[in-house]
């Protein structure tokens, strides 16, 4: 259960416009408490489930479809937000940000400008089956160009997936907007924090770089209630010592003092 108001007022004008992608096998409930608290500061605050690549459909999640797709999502939902949605006239195209987790910050990394070398998953491969190694190894590599949206003006990145050759400083010579990057302590789940820390440097503009003393993964997830952290355990459990409560007041405050910094 998630505490709201069904189709509540929105209060104010020209306001700006946040849009969420969540993790690998994640929902768009994933980051609620950080979309409230963007909302509760006077944002606009919107997110998708990636199909296929989610916590109840995760029938694509090893293609690279999703990968490409993601993007796409993203650049689609911000075009219904400004286009089709009925509180349109609200929000200010001018303004718009983004946050993404995990896959979610891969995906957002992407839609700022980032051009990833999908060749560079085949040292991944090694004894494995799945569909994206079997395009590997039959020459099936995605050719498309990668969907980019200019129309985002600061992003929000915790824990990318990165590897080894995905992205280098050509591919990510056009990421220059302002950017706050996060990494967990530990990692997990795929996510290596030393691969983060040497994404730093390739990029062309130094970002707001933080680091979460003592956490995982996951710990960026909103904090779970006893009925999923009894489902989902591996979501839901922090290193000892870790507050995710304690953290996500921080976290949330920092991202609603970016955004403001950067957007208002």
């Amino acid at each position: 259960m998630v505490p709201g108001v069904k189709d509540c007022p929105v209060s104010g004008n020209r306001l700006p416009l946040i849009v969420i992608s969540h993790g690998r096998r994640g929902s768009f409930l994933s980051h609620s408490d950080t979309a409230a608290a963007l909302a509760d500061a006077g944002f606009v605050v919107a997110t998708v489930n990636h199909p296929g690549d989610t916590a109840r459909d995760s029938s694509r999640t090893d293609e690279f479809s999703v990968l490409v797709e993601r993007p796409a999502d993203m650049k689609r939902l911000t075009n219904f937000m400004l286009g089709a949605w009925k509180q349109a006239a609200v929000l200010d195209p001018q303004q718009v940000g983004l946050f993404g987790f995990s896959r979610g910050a891969y995906t957002g990394l992407v839609v700022i400008g980032g051009n990833p070398d999908f060749g560079a998953l085949a040292a991944l491969c090694e004894g494995t089956t799945t569909p994206k190694c079997r395009d590997i190894r039959e020459g099936r590599l995605p050719t498309a160009p990668a969907v980019h949206d200019p129309r985002v003006r600061a992003a929000i990145l915790a824990d990318p997936p990165l590897f080894e050759g995905l992205f280098s400083r050509e591919r990510l010579a056009n990421v220059t907007i302002p950017l706050l990057l996060w990494r967990s302590a530990l990692g997990g789940d795929g996510v290596a924090p030393e691969a983060i820390d040497l994404l730093v440097p390739l990029l062309p503009v130094r970002p707001d770089y933080r680091t979460v003393p003592n956490s995982a993964h996951f710990s960026f997830i909103t904090p779970c209630p006893p009925k999923l952290a009894e489902m989902a355990p591996i979501l839901c459990t922090d290193p000892p010592g870790f507050d995710r409560t304690a953290f996500h007041n921080e976290f949330n405050a920092a991202a609603v003092a970016f955004f403001r910094a950067h957007l208002e």
